[in-house]
């Protein structure tokens, strides 16, 4: 007979995202006439910029002609977009890559996910807590995971604790770990590590011959000067980390989906035997594997957010966004909530009043002032007694959002 993979079988029951939306279909259904404003889902929702737009179209009508139609493309992307990433986005800080350390891929989500095939089932994985559930529900779907416990902890990965009381600093692990996972800024924090935390972990990385895997798909929001913009600002990162990079949350991509992952040629796992083994090849060889590479459509679109007017636009759509975390931000602490973020990242978290617990927050929310946002248990036990809001609602639908709260929600 036929086996399922038994690991899935360890996960919840459903993935976060799609319970939220269940419940709001169910709220939406009881109460038909409902306005809902949704803060939950970090999805943009401002158009693709203008150099975009037309950069997409001249590919498309590039499509049409025998001349210039193209077919596959190269799996690792296209020189082309390649180069306009190092020459934008790491020659200004200092870092210097090769193209072939760049990978073009139609996803953080997808590579933060499937990074993970590359590494051994027995090594032993670390997750900051809370945490975008991707890193989690994707080891435990590999087996890395075991199963979960009754304080919704999965028994063989590590879990760093980040709350108010460490200033959402996750310390090192008190024992030797392979696998360690970082976003920042962070979701769903929204806070940032400077660069002396930052340098903490590079060090214990290459002490230990471990690997970072470090999702930066926010850099873009980052507004203080002494916030790095990338790991391989920390000197010795090239040796031991992976950097996540996203054009969804800076461009509006997260429908038309295109990122890179940089893997240095000098990031190394290793065999049973102990010898070192160069990730950058192994990714190499399961994205030519299981990947055809994003469309040179897509690509060609990506490219434009380099040129002198896709820039001017890409920071005015991110200005926008930070408009809106600083409504959010100030309003709820107006209100004389605990928060969290919206400076250098478009989310912003909150302790939930009284001592409520996520979800329950999360219904009284719905329920009376008509907004969703997404319950910090979600992100992990760390995140109980906590709230996500995004800033990539509407200005109309963020300020309403503000004064909801501070006429309907009922704190007592």
């Amino acid at each position: 007979m036929v086996r399922v993979n038994e690991n899935y079988l360890r996960l919840p029951g459903s993935y976060l995202f799609a319970e939220i939306a269940r419940r709001i279909a169910r709220f939406k259904a009881e109460n038909p006439k409902a306005d809902i404003i949704r803060l939950g889902i970090g999805d943009v929702t401002r158009p693709l910029p203008e150099a975009v737009i037309r950069s997409l179209h001249e590919a498309v009508d590039e499509m049409a002609r025998p001349e210039t139609f193209k077919g596959y493309g190269p799996e690792q992307g296209y020189g082309f977009l390649i180069q306009k990433v190092i020459e934008y986005d790491y020659k200004p800080l200092g870092i210097q890559l090769e193209e072939d350390e760049i990978f073009i891929s139609d996803g953080s989500k997808c590579d933060t996910g499937n990074i993970q095939e590359i590494f051994g089932i027995d090594n032993i994985v670390a997750v900051t807590d809370p945490v975008y559930p991707v890193y989690v529900d994707t080891n435990v779907m590999a087996g890395r995971s075991g199963d979960l416990d009754e304080s919704g902890k999965f028994k063989k990965i590590v879990y760093l604790s980040c709350n108010a009381e460490n200033n959402f600093i996750p310390a090192l692990p008190e024992g030797r770990v392979d696998m360690i996972y970082l976003c920042y800024p962070n979701n769903p924090t929204g806070v940032t590590l400077p660069k002396t935390e930052l340098k903490k972990w590079v060090d214990y990385a290459r002490e230990n011959k471990s690997v970072i895997l470090y999702d930066g798909a926010y850099e873009a929001y980052i507004r203080e000067k002494d916030v790095p913009h990338s790991i391989y600002e920390i000197e010795g990162a090239k040796e031991v980390a992976i950097e996540f990079r996203s054009f969804s949350k800076n461009a509006g991509f997260t429908g038309t989906r295109c990122a890179y992952t940089v893997i240095p040629k000098g990031v190394m796992a290793y065999t049973e035997k102990g010898e070192a083994v160069s990730l950058n090849k192994l990714w190499n060889r399961r994205q030519t594997t299981k990947f055809n590479g994003v469309s040179y459509i897509v690509q060609r679109g990506a490219a434009a957010v380099y040129t002198e007017e896709g820039q001017r636009q890409i920071k005015a759509l991110i200005d926008y966004y930070m408009t809106n975390a600083k409504i959010i931000r100030e309003g709820l602490l107006d209100i004389g909530l605990q928060v969290f973020g919206g400076i250098n990242a478009p989310y912003i978290w909150l302790k939930t009043p009284n001592g409520m617990d996520s979800w329950s927050f999360f219904d009284k929310l719905l329920k009376e002032v008509n907004i969703a946002g997404t319950p910090g248990v979600g992100f992990g036990p760390s995140g109980q007694g906590y709230f996500r809001l995004t800033a990539f609602g509407s200005r109309e639908n963020t300020e309403k959002a503000i004064e909801r709260f501070k006429t309907r929600l009922k704190l007592d």
